[in-house]
Protein backbone atom coordinates (compact mmCIF):
# COMPACT_ATOMS: atom_id res chain seq x y z
CA UNK A 1 0.00 0.00 0.00
CA UNK A 2 1.17 3.26 -1.06
CA UNK A 3 2.51 5.47 1.91
CA UNK A 4 2.03 9.12 -0.17
CA UNK A 5 -1.37 10.14 -1.57
CA UNK A 6 -2.26 8.44 -4.75
CA UNK A 7 -3.68 11.69 -7.45
CA UNK A 8 -6.52 10.68 -9.01
CA UNK A 9 -6.01 12.20 -12.36
CA UNK A 10 -10.13 13.10 -12.73
CA UNK A 11 -9.44 14.97 -9.67
CA UNK A 12 -6.09 16.57 -9.73
CA UNK A 13 -5.62 20.57 -10.26
CA UNK A 14 -3.42 22.65 -11.16
CA UNK A 15 -0.18 21.49 -13.04
CA UNK A 16 -0.95 17.97 -12.36
CA UNK A 17 -4.12 18.37 -14.04
CA UNK A 18 -2.14 20.02 -16.97
CA UNK A 19 0.57 16.97 -16.68
CA UNK A 20 -2.52 14.19 -16.84
CA UNK A 21 -4.52 16.07 -19.36
CA UNK A 22 -1.12 17.04 -21.46
CA UNK A 23 2.04 14.29 -21.55
CA UNK A 24 0.79 11.99 -19.60
CA UNK A 25 -2.98 11.24 -21.19
CA UNK A 26 -3.36 7.78 -21.16
CA UNK A 27 -0.64 7.05 -18.85
CA UNK A 28 -2.21 7.02 -15.18
CA UNK A 29 0.30 4.79 -13.81
CA UNK A 30 0.94 4.32 -9.78
CA UNK A 31 4.02 6.30 -10.27
CA UNK A 32 2.41 9.41 -12.01
CA UNK A 33 -0.24 9.30 -9.59
CA UNK A 34 2.60 9.24 -6.66
CA UNK A 35 4.86 11.61 -8.20
CA UNK A 36 1.60 14.19 -8.81
CA UNK A 37 2.09 15.28 -5.13
CA UNK A 38 4.67 17.50 -5.98
CA UNK A 39 3.69 18.72 -9.92
CA UNK A 40 7.40 19.78 -9.90
CA UNK A 41 8.75 16.36 -9.15
CA UNK A 42 6.77 14.68 -11.96
CA UNK A 43 7.43 17.54 -14.27
CA UNK A 44 11.13 17.27 -13.54
CA UNK A 45 10.81 13.64 -14.47
CA UNK A 46 8.82 13.71 -17.58
CA UNK A 47 11.46 16.56 -18.71
CA UNK A 48 14.68 14.16 -18.05
CA UNK A 49 12.94 11.19 -19.69
CA UNK A 50 11.60 12.48 -22.64
CA UNK A 51 15.27 14.16 -23.16
CA UNK A 52 16.98 11.30 -22.51
CA UNK A 53 14.64 9.62 -25.76
CA UNK A 54 16.21 11.75 -27.74
CA UNK A 55 19.87 11.32 -26.95
CA UNK A 56 22.59 8.64 -28.06
CA UNK A 57 21.64 5.81 -26.10
CA UNK A 58 19.11 3.10 -27.84
CA UNK A 59 15.87 2.17 -25.96
CA UNK A 60 17.19 -1.35 -25.72
CA UNK A 61 20.39 -0.17 -23.85
CA UNK A 62 18.57 2.48 -21.50
CA UNK A 63 16.16 -0.29 -20.25
CA UNK A 64 19.65 -2.69 -19.71
CA UNK A 65 20.20 0.53 -17.30
CA UNK A 66 16.77 0.10 -15.95
CA UNK A 67 16.80 -2.97 -15.01
CA UNK A 68 20.40 -3.41 -13.70
CA UNK A 69 19.67 -0.71 -11.25
CA UNK A 70 16.37 -1.89 -10.22
CA UNK A 71 17.10 -4.82 -9.07
CA UNK A 72 20.48 -3.48 -7.29
CA UNK A 73 17.80 -1.01 -5.72
CA UNK A 74 15.32 -3.93 -5.17
CA UNK A 75 12.82 -1.57 -6.66
CA UNK A 76 9.64 -3.96 -7.54
CA UNK A 77 7.96 -1.34 -9.25
CA UNK A 78 10.90 -0.95 -11.19
CA UNK A 79 11.68 -4.29 -12.14
CA UNK A 80 8.22 -4.93 -13.19
CA UNK A 81 7.84 -1.73 -15.42
CA UNK A 82 10.89 -2.02 -17.19
CA UNK A 83 11.02 -5.84 -17.79
CA UNK A 84 7.65 -5.42 -19.86
CA UNK A 85 9.76 -2.06 -21.14
CA UNK A 86 12.48 -3.96 -22.02
CA UNK A 87 10.32 -6.70 -23.75
CA UNK A 88 9.25 -4.18 -26.06
CA UNK A 89 12.36 -2.71 -26.72
CA UNK A 90 13.20 -6.15 -28.11
CA UNK A 91 14.93 -7.96 -24.85
CA UNK A 92 14.66 -11.14 -24.51
CA UNK A 93 12.68 -12.06 -20.99
CA UNK A 94 16.53 -14.27 -20.87
CA UNK A 95 18.02 -10.71 -21.69
CA UNK A 96 15.94 -8.87 -19.03
CA UNK A 97 17.06 -11.21 -16.33
CA UNK A 98 20.51 -11.17 -17.33
CA UNK A 99 20.42 -7.17 -17.33
CA UNK A 100 19.07 -7.43 -13.49
CA UNK A 101 22.51 -9.75 -12.93
CA UNK A 102 24.54 -7.27 -14.64
CA UNK A 103 25.90 -9.86 -17.15
CA UNK A 104 24.53 -10.36 -20.76
CA UNK A 105 26.18 -12.29 -23.22
CA UNK A 106 26.15 -9.29 -25.66
CA UNK A 107 29.35 -8.06 -25.19
CA UNK A 108 28.26 -4.18 -25.57
CA UNK A 109 24.89 -4.56 -23.60
CA UNK A 110 26.77 -6.51 -20.85
CA UNK A 111 29.62 -3.63 -20.55
CA UNK A 112 26.84 -1.06 -20.07
CA UNK A 113 25.27 -2.93 -17.44
CA UNK A 114 28.69 -3.70 -15.50
CA UNK A 115 29.05 -0.15 -16.09
CA UNK A 116 26.50 1.44 -14.88
CA UNK A 117 26.21 -1.19 -11.39
CA UNK A 118 29.97 -0.11 -10.90
CA UNK A 119 28.71 3.94 -11.17
CA UNK A 120 26.17 2.93 -8.68
CA UNK A 121 27.93 0.94 -5.98
CA UNK A 122 30.61 3.37 -6.60
CA UNK A 123 28.46 6.65 -6.12
CA UNK A 124 30.02 7.89 -9.31
CA UNK A 125 33.78 7.36 -8.40
CA UNK A 126 34.27 4.71 -11.24
CA UNK A 127 37.88 3.80 -12.30
CA UNK A 128 39.73 4.28 -15.60
CA UNK A 129 39.69 0.52 -16.15
CA UNK A 130 35.89 1.20 -15.87
CA UNK A 131 35.97 3.51 -18.20
CA UNK A 132 38.22 1.92 -20.61
CA UNK A 133 36.07 -1.19 -20.75
CA UNK A 134 32.97 1.27 -21.98
CA UNK A 135 34.96 2.63 -24.92
CA UNK A 136 36.33 -0.89 -25.88
CA UNK A 137 32.91 -2.15 -26.17
CA UNK A 138 32.25 0.57 -28.61
CA UNK A 139 31.17 3.46 -26.65
CA UNK A 140 31.75 7.32 -26.65
CA UNK A 141 32.31 9.58 -24.56
CA UNK A 142 28.58 11.12 -25.17
CA UNK A 143 27.46 7.59 -24.58
CA UNK A 144 29.06 7.54 -21.21
CA UNK A 145 27.85 11.51 -20.20
CA UNK A 146 24.45 10.11 -21.79
CA UNK A 147 24.59 6.63 -18.87
CA UNK A 148 25.23 9.12 -16.03
CA UNK A 149 22.44 10.89 -17.03
CA UNK A 150 19.91 7.72 -17.28
CA UNK A 151 21.60 6.45 -14.25
CA UNK A 152 20.14 9.87 -12.45
CA UNK A 153 16.74 9.06 -13.76
CA UNK A 154 16.16 5.50 -12.99
CA UNK A 155 17.73 6.47 -9.36
CA UNK A 156 15.15 8.97 -9.12
CA UNK A 157 12.07 6.64 -9.99
CA UNK A 158 13.85 3.94 -7.49
CA UNK A 159 14.14 6.30 -4.74
CA UNK A 160 10.59 7.27 -5.17
CA UNK A 161 8.61 4.00 -5.41
CA UNK A 162 10.69 2.20 -2.72
CA UNK A 163 9.72 5.82 -0.72
CA UNK A 164 6.41 5.28 -1.60
CA UNK A 165 6.42 1.87 -1.97
CA UNK A 166 4.14 2.46 -5.03
CA UNK A 167 1.31 -0.16 -6.17
CA UNK A 168 3.13 -2.25 -9.12
CA UNK A 169 0.94 -1.52 -11.88
CA UNK A 170 2.68 -4.14 -14.32
CA UNK A 171 2.90 -7.72 -14.45
CA UNK A 172 5.41 -9.07 -11.94
CA UNK A 173 9.04 -9.32 -12.76
CA UNK A 174 10.13 -13.12 -13.33
CA UNK A 175 12.40 -14.33 -10.29
CA UNK A 176 16.07 -14.28 -10.41
CA UNK A 177 17.08 -17.82 -10.30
Amino acid sequence: MPRLNVVDPAHATGKAKELFEGPLKGMQINIFKGMANSPAALAAYLGMAGALKEGMLTEKEREVIALALAEAAGCHYCQAAHTMLGRRAGLSEAETLDARRGALSDSKLGALARFVLALNEKRGHVSDADIAAMKSAGYTDGHIAEAVAVVALNTYTNYFNNVNQTTVDFPPAPPLR
